[in-house]
Parts: structure tokens; C-alpha cells; sequence
């Protein structure tokens, strides 16, 4: 005999706690649980959060930046981005809610670790373009590339950047990032390691 375990509504995810510090995306109706980022992907999350921020003060646009927040992306769906950029309008929605967003973000990145690559290429690229998000980085340090998809007429065309290029973004058309630099901030310097 077999007992099925009842499929999670939208609802039912965003009110559940199992009284860990667990982080579980919905996928189709199951939690799925997130293993925690390891140091080399929490500190490249972090230089694009700052690198980000800093690019939107330039701008003077009036958008957030953040790291781990969800984005709802079917009826019995939502994932946890790595970081997105979301508008202030759609920051004030979630005021005093979980921080999930059921409106495309207008940029998310993911970075890769080895057990997400066939989620972040695959399923995460899927389901963000069907929601509508205009923009969509896939951070590989596995294989020393970031791929930025940008969205247009239902699904994405990717330019893929390697080494000393410069990452060349539409929402952030003065970005000053290359590929080199957001994977060397994955690595402490030697003189960081006697702090």
C-alpha cells in the first residue's frame, strides 16, 4: 500500500515552516529542499548584489536588489533566485508578506552549482521565460561563463560571455562587470585570508 502525499497549493508553500532553517522552492505542488550555497557561490551572489545596487544608484532608477527572494512561476510553483532586481512598486506588494514575487522581476540571476545545472539552465530558463522576466543571467562557474537571455517575442536569445569581456546587459546598459571579475570574487585574495 502506498500513501500519496497531498500536492502543496501556492498558499500552503508560502505558510509552511517546519521549524528549520531549510529553504524549499514549490515544484509542482512538492518542496523541494535547497542545499545551502557554498562560499565560492554565497560570495559571487554578494558581488553581483553590490555590483547591482551600485548600477542602480547610477541609474537613479527606483529599483531593489535582492538576494534569495522567490519568484512564483506556476500555479504550484516558486523558486528562489540566487538575486533579482525587482521595482520598487513590486517591493511595496510584498511589504509585510513573503518575499515572493508573482510579477516578472526585471532581472534574475542564478549562479550554478554543480547539482543546479540542469535546474538553472533547463527549468529555471523555462519557467522565467514563460513568466515574461526580461532578463535572465546564468552564472557558470563550473565552466568559467556567464549566458545573459534576454527576452523577446515568448522566449530568450542568449549571448554567452567568457573571460575579460564585459558583460553587456539591457537593463543595465553602463554595467561595468567582465566575466574575470565576477568569478574572482568567488575566491578570497590571499592577503583577505589573515583577516
Amino acid at each position: 500500500m502506498t500513501t500519496t502525499t497531498p500536492l502543496l497549493s501556492f498558499e500552503d508553500y508560502v505558510a509552511y515552516d517546519d521549524g528549520t532553517a531549510a529553504r524549499y522552492e514549490l515544484v509542482d505542488g512538492e518542496l523541494v529542499e535547497m542545499t545551502p550555497p557554498t562560499f565560492r557561490h554565497f560570495l559571487i551572489a554578494k558581488c553581483l548584489e553590490q555590483a547591482l545596487d551600485a548600477a542602480i544608484q547610477q541609474l537613479g532608477q527606483p529599483w531593489l536588489c535582492f538576494r534569495a527572494a522567490g519568484v512564483r512561476t506556476g500555479i504550484r510553483k516558486s523558486r528562489l533566485t540566487d538575486v533579482c532586481v525587482v521595482t520598487l512598486e513590486q517591493a511595496r506588494e510584498r511589504q509585510g508578506n513573503a518575499l515572493i514575487f508573482s510579477t516578472p522581476p526585471l532581472l534574475v540571476v542564478e549562479v550554478v552549482s554543480p547539482e543546479s545545472v540542469t535546474r538553472d539552465y533547463r527549468y529555471k530558463r523555462t519557467e522565467y521565460a514563460a513568466l515574461g522576466v526580461p532578463e535572465y543571467w546564468i552564472v557558470d562557474p563550473l565552466q568559467a561563463k556567464v549566458t545573459v537571455l534576454q527576452w523577446q517575442e515568448g522566449m530568450y536569445e542568449e549571448t554567452v560571455f567568457v573571460s575579460s569581456q564585459p558583460l553587456i546587459s539591457p537593463t543595465f546598459p553602463g554595467l561595468d562587470l567582465t566575466v574575470a571579475t565576477i568569478l574572482a570574487a568567488g575566491d578570497l585574495a590571499e592577503d583577505e585570508e589573515t583577516l
